[in-house]
This record gives C-alpha cells, sequence and structure tokens, in this order.
C-alpha cells in the first residue's frame, strides 16, 4: 500500500472542510489530480485557482437523481397547497393547481435537468430548459447531459420572454458570478400570480429581499426551497413564517444519499485513469463549475 506521500490522488469527501484541502495538497506535492465531493466549486475556487498545476474534478452529476427527487416533491407539495395545509389546525377551503401539463421551466441543462425531466414526462409537462449555452454536446471531458422531454431549450436572454408563461419555474443550476441573483424583483414580477419558484441549486441565485416582497405581497403563488440566502437561514428570518413558502434544510441529497453515489463516482475516475481515459466531472474555472 502506497503512503500518503506517494499518493497522486486525493480523494476529499469532508464537504464542511474546503479550508484544509489547499493545506493537503500542498504538504504532499506528489498530488496530479483531486477529487472534490462537491457539484458546485463555489466555495472553493480560490484554492483551485490557485493550484493551476493540478487536475480537478468535483461531484457534477453525482448527486442529480435524489435532487431531481427533491424538486419533484417540492414542485407537488407547493402546487397542490402543502405549505399551506402542513400549517393549518382546522379544514380548509380547497386550494391548488395542478403538475399535471403544467408549463414547467427549468434553469440548468447539468444532470438535475435531465433526470428532473424523466422524472416530469408522466406529467405531460411543457418544459422549458434555459441554459447559459443551448447546445446538445457538452464541454470536452464533461459529462454528456440530455435534455430529451424538453420541449425547447432556450439561451439565457430568452429568460424575460418564458418567465410570464410559466407554472413552475425550478433553479437547478451552478453559482457563478453571472447567475448570482438571476432571479430578482424583475423576473419575480414577470411570472403569474400562481407560479411556484423551487430552488434547489444555491441560495445566492435569488435575491432574497425581492423573494420575500413577492411573498408578501402575494404576486407569485410561493417558493419552496432546499436552498436559502444566507445559509443556515436565521430562526428569526421572515421565510420561515410567510404561509406561501417551503423550506427544506438543503437536504435535496443527504450524506446517507451521497456517499454511496460519490464512492460510485470516485471508483469509475480511478479505473479511468488507470485505463488512460479522461475522468468524469472536470472543474472549468472559466465556466465557473
Amino acid at each position: 500500500m502506497s503512503t500518503p506521500a506517494e499518493a497522486s490522488a486525493l480523494v476529499w469527501a469532508e464537504p464542511a472542510h474546503a479550508n484544509l484541502i489547499g493545506e493537503v495538497v500542498d504538504a504532499n506535492p506528489g498530488i496530479e489530480w483531486v477529487q472534490l465531493p462537491y457539484a458546485g466549486i463555489e466555495s472553493v475556487v480560490d484554492v483551485v485557482t490557485a493550484r493551476g498545476a493540478i487536475e480537478w474534478y468535483c461531484g457534477k452529476g453525482v448527486y442529480a437523481e435524489p435532487v431531481a427527487e427533491h424538486a419533484l416533491m417540492l414542485a407537488l407539495a407547493g402546487l397542490r397547497g402543502m405549505a399551506t395545509y402542513a400549517r393549518a389546525d382546522r379544514w380548509t377551503a380547497p386550494q391548488g393547481h395542478n403538475l399535471l401539463r403544467a408549463r414547467v421551466t427549468v434553469l440548468g441543462g447539468g444532470g438535475i435537468t435531465e433526470s428532473l425531466l424523466r422524472l416530469l414526462s408522466p406529467f405531460g409537462c411543457d418544459v422549458t430548459v434555459v441554459r447559459n449555452r443551448p447546445r446538445l454536446s457538452a464541454p470536452p471531458g464533461a459529462a454528456s447531459t440530455s435534455t430529451a422531454g424538453a420541449a425547447r431549450v432556450v439561451g439565457s436572454e430568452a429568460l424575460a420572454d418564458i418567465l410570464p408563461g410559466t407554472d413552475v419555474l425550478v433553479l437547478a443550476l451552478a453559482l457563478t458570478p453571472a447567475t448570482t441573483g438571476i432571479i430578482g424583483a424583475a423576473e419575480l414580477a414577470a411570472l403569474p400570480s400562481h407560479a411556484w419558484v423551487v430552488n434547489v441549486a444555491r441560495g445566492g441565485h435569488i435575491v432574497t429581499d425581492d423573494l420575500v416582497a413577492a411573498l408578501r405581497a402575494g404576486t407569485i403563488g410561493g417558493a419552496a426551497l432546499d436552498v436559502t440566502d444566507p445559509e443556515p437561514l436565521p430562526e428569526d428570518h421572515p421565510l420561515w413564517s410567510l404561509p406561501n413558502c417551503l423550506i427544506t434544510p438543503h437536504i435535496g441529497n443527504t450524506p446517507e444519499m451521497g456517499l454511496a453515489l460519490l464512492a460510485d463516482r470516485v471508483a469509475v475516475n480511478v479505473s479511468r485513469r488507470i485505463a488512460g481515459k479522461p475522468l468524469i466531472g472536470p472543474v472549468h474555472l472559466d465556466l465557473g463549475y
């Protein structure tokens, strides 16, 4: 068995201590490539940028299945009134809308979207995928994804035109400087008054104060959030008490779900490295993910 000093690869499986990755890499100069546990790299951008001679691979696509399942659950719960019914202490009037044949807009074209499109298929939804590069092929070395099941794939410049015809807006994209605050007051105002916003990506995609204002005013149907900004959400934050808001504590992918999935990715990438094949999930700093 090799000693740490002889290691050529580092598998980092502790999401909470990104600050230590650089120290470990610097202390082991033989490391050629690093497997990160994160799907998004915003917490490690500085570490990766400062050590460009090393190959970096992230968990993009690893957690797509459980996160897409969670997005579907949040969409159904929001549309069918669970935010109200779960808080009720008496029999209340009926409310809600169908996901069946709903108009769904998904921001992002990665693995979560691919899985979600498959899960939405039985509902006969009219799905629009909005992505930065409306292309059919993935970047060199990236895991390929498919938008099969989407009625249309458009560029981000078309977002303003798509929002007024959206029943459910799902955020499933990487957090980059270009996508930070992509949903603010103007975008929320463009949505129909019954529309629900589902965020399983990063809290920073939504301008929180603008979301609170829209929910209070009732200009959208509601928001179902697995991620928030700030995070963790403070106990006294107004989002907790709004009747048209559902919150789960960033558990679209739990450690119990994720570790087995990450282990599979590690096994695949180690096998590919041994065979001299490109590894899955390379970090593209120019793209921000």
